[in-house]
């Protein structure tokens, strides 16, 4: 039951953080090194990456008509909109795609550690700031998805192999480069929703190939468990990231993350 229960706090802190620009992996190596469940590394491994299904869930149901181009209500032109999207969207998962397949084992092995995670959540803190800053008086060329052409989308998705790197943030990449690249707010986050659709299916279905399929009934029930929370977490953190930036910025968070970093860092040092 204790397994169960850590599951469920995992949960709570992966529905939360998948979505805000803060870093999930940085959070989940702070609630890991305080709660321990007694399953083997390799599961636990495996179950960090896969209970980020249960939050993409939430994104394909909140998002499911406006995603789904064969809904018989939609328009021809509303249809062929809505594959536009999805083309953009593969255009924009292809470089995490290749860099994911040839790095993820030696990313995974190599920079894994709380000094890194602090260090990326640090610095893409003060990028947050700086890029605010800087666009407080600009206004976005890109203002609606329909208007993101595919060389921006591409963009987008270079930033997002950013994101490979422990304490980067998939969010904060994605969201920090349709940013800089000239897309409002609202368009840089709701793109990198539906970009965490592919990408993070992709990487549970490869750490799930990697572990196998030899699952015990707790395992199993773990999995469930944490995907299940996560869902139900991620679809209130999305409606409000998405309310929040309608009125703010994202200093708030860069500020967040470069305190959240020096609280890994000093912690680490002291007890680490």
């Amino acid at each position: 039951m204790v397994d169960i229960l850590i599951a469920v706090i995992l949960g709570i802190v992966e529905g939360i953080t998948e979505w805000l620009p803060i870093s999930s992996t940085g959070h989940m190596i702070l609630v890991e090194e305080f709660l321990h469940m007694s399953t083997s590394e390799a599961f636990n491994s495996m179950f960090r990456v896969v209970i980020q299904l249960g939050a993409i869930m939430a994104v394909v149901v909140l998002y499911f008509e406006k995603l789904n181009p064969f809904l018989r209500r939609k328009s021809a032109k509303q249809k062929r909109l809505t594959i536009n999207l999805w083309c953009k969207i593969i255009v924009a998962v292809l470089p995490a795609m290749i860099f994911g397949l040839l790095f993820d084992d030696i990313l995974d092995k190599y920079l894994y550690n709380y000094v890194v995670v602090a260090l990326m959540l640090i610095i893409y803190g003060v990028f947050f700031i700086i890029i605010e800053k800087r666009n407080k008086d600009a206004q976005p060329h890109i203002t609606k998805l329909s208007q993101l052409p595919y060389s921006t989308a591409l963009g987008i998705g270079f930033f997002q192999v950013l994101a490979m790197i422990p304490g980067t943030s998939r969010s904060g990449a994605t969201i920090l480069g349709g940013l800089m690249l000239g897309t409002s707010r609202y368009v840089a986050t709701e793109f990198t929703f539906y970009l965490a659709i592919p990408v993070m299916f992709g990487a549970s279905a490869l750490k799930m190939l990697k572990f196998g399929f030899h699952y015990t009934a707790m395992e199993v029930a773990i999995l469930l468990v944490g995907c299940v929370v996560a869902f139900v977490v991620s679809i209130v953190a999305i409606k409000f990231l998405l309310s929040y930036i309608k009125k703010n910025d994202f200093k708030a968070f860069g500020y967040y993350r470069i305190v959240l970093g020096a609280v890994v860092l000093i912690y680490f040092a002291i007890f680490g």
